[in-house]
């Protein structure tokens, strides 16, 4: 299976990312790019996209992105997410653009940057740091 078959099989199976929209955009080893458009029931008060919602998309993509790059019969499980908001997420769709700086036998490091689209165009409104342990995949 290749890159793009299993983050689209992963994401379409998975509760959060299944009820919320997630698309996968693109995906190749060590590097995911996921979308999720704009519905009511993501957003906070303010109209932006919620800080949950910002959080779980950067997380979904780390954990693509690394087990992408992992041997088959793997997946990468959150360990520890850190996450920086600059701005609000205020547009149309966010987009999760993953890249994995480390891929070890045990642990990962991705790097996630989360771009809101508006009309003026992309603005970065969240990057993420993210390390997953690798696990046997579940079977699906």
């Amino acid at each position: 299976m290749n890159a793009l078959e299993l983050v689209r099989q992963v994401t379409a199976l998975t509760g959060f990312t299944h009820a919320a929209g997630v698309e996968v955009l693109a995906a190749e080893p060590g590097k995911v790019e996921l979308e999720l458009a704009r519905k009511p029931e993501l957003l906070q008060f303010n109209g932006f996209f919620h800080g949950g919602v910002v959080s779980g998309l950067a997380d979904h993509a780390a954990g693509a992105a690394a087990t992408t790059a992992l041997p088959a019969g793997k997946i990468a499980v959150t360990v520890d997410l850190h996450v920086n908001f600059l701005a609000p997420a205020s547009g149309a769709r966010i987009v999760a653009k993953a890249s994995t700086l480390q891929v070890g036998n045990t642990l990962c490091v991705v790097t996630v940057s989360v771009e809101t689209e508006t009309q003026t165009g992309r603005q970065v409104c969240a990057v993420a740091n993210a390390v997953l342990r690798v696990v046997d995949m579940p079977r699906f």
